[in-house]
């Protein structure tokens, strides 16, 4: 646009040094003022020019109107999208915590079915058909041969050893019959540790002697508890008189 004024100007200058330089030379009233043939298509094709011009200029600030309409409509639409984003993940991050609420909801359910499905209960007898099982020169593992029960088979009639399948607080039993004419010694373990007693002195008075004790033990999985009939003692066998018995009071 600044060279379309300055060639108006320059040409418009042009023109009235022109008219003044033909004054200058020659003055004659009758002849007629007007402009030369070229210098007329001149200025009419800088008139048209400057009208295109115009027109551009009008073309060119819509266009940049409408650039500028499009800048913003852009800018909103990315700020849109960034909200849209930010919502998407707070809805993953709700979704995330919700599976994960979801997920230990089924494991603690899990765990408490597996709770009420670990059932442990035993009772056993010596058998032995009614004879005396003793007295030995050392301590000896007492099998109970006979099972009256065992929901969880966590005993065994082979062995007499009980095995804790799940960590836990149990709670054992120990009974025993015998004859007085013997001593009478019981010992119950926790893996290699001693934890309870029972037994009975011989006596010459007494022709029967009965005798029991009981202990809650906190055992872990694998841990191993089993009777020891002590040294030179002995005990009554029967399916009924002396038993072993244990079960499982909490799951920890």
């Amino acid at each position: 646009m600044n060279c379309a004024v300055s060639l108006f100007v320059l040409l418009s200058s042009s023109l009235i040094l022109a008219q003044d330089d033909g004054n200058a030379i020659t003055e004659k009233p009758d002849e007629t003022r007007s402009c030369q043939p070229d210098m007329c298509d001149l200025l009419m094709a800088f008139g048209a020019m400057k009208e295109k011009i115009a027109v551009m200029e009008t073309r060119l600030e819509d266009s940049e109107t409408r650039l500028r309409n499009s800048e913003t409509r852009l800018k909103d639409s990315e700020s849109r999208l960034r909200n849209s984003e930010t919502r998407l993940k707070n809805s993953e991050s709700r979704l995330n915590s919700s599976e994960s609420r979801l997920r230990n909801s089924e494991n603690q359910l899990l765990e408490l079915r597996n709770k009420e499905r670990t059932k442990v209960i035993f009772s056993a007898a010596t058998g032995a058909g009614g004879k005396h099982i003793g007295p030995f020169n050392t301590n000896k593992t007492l099998i109970y041969r006979t099972v009256i029960t065992n929901i969880g088979d966590a005993y065994s009639p082979h062995t007499g050893i009980f095995v804790a399948p799940v960590a836990g607080v149990y709670y054992f039993t120990i009974f025993f019959h015998a004859g007085g004419h013997e001593r009478a010694g019981l010992l119950l373990y926790k893996n290699n540790q001693l934890m309870i007693v029972t037994g009975d002195h011989r006596t010459e008075a007494d022709t029967a002697d009965n005798g029991g004790n009981a202990a809650f033990l906190q055992l872990q999985p694998g841990d191993h508890v089993y009777v020891v009939l002590a040294a030179n003692s002995h005990v009554w066998g029967t399916n009924h008189h002396t038993t072993f018995s244990g079960f499982l009071v909490t799951q920890m």
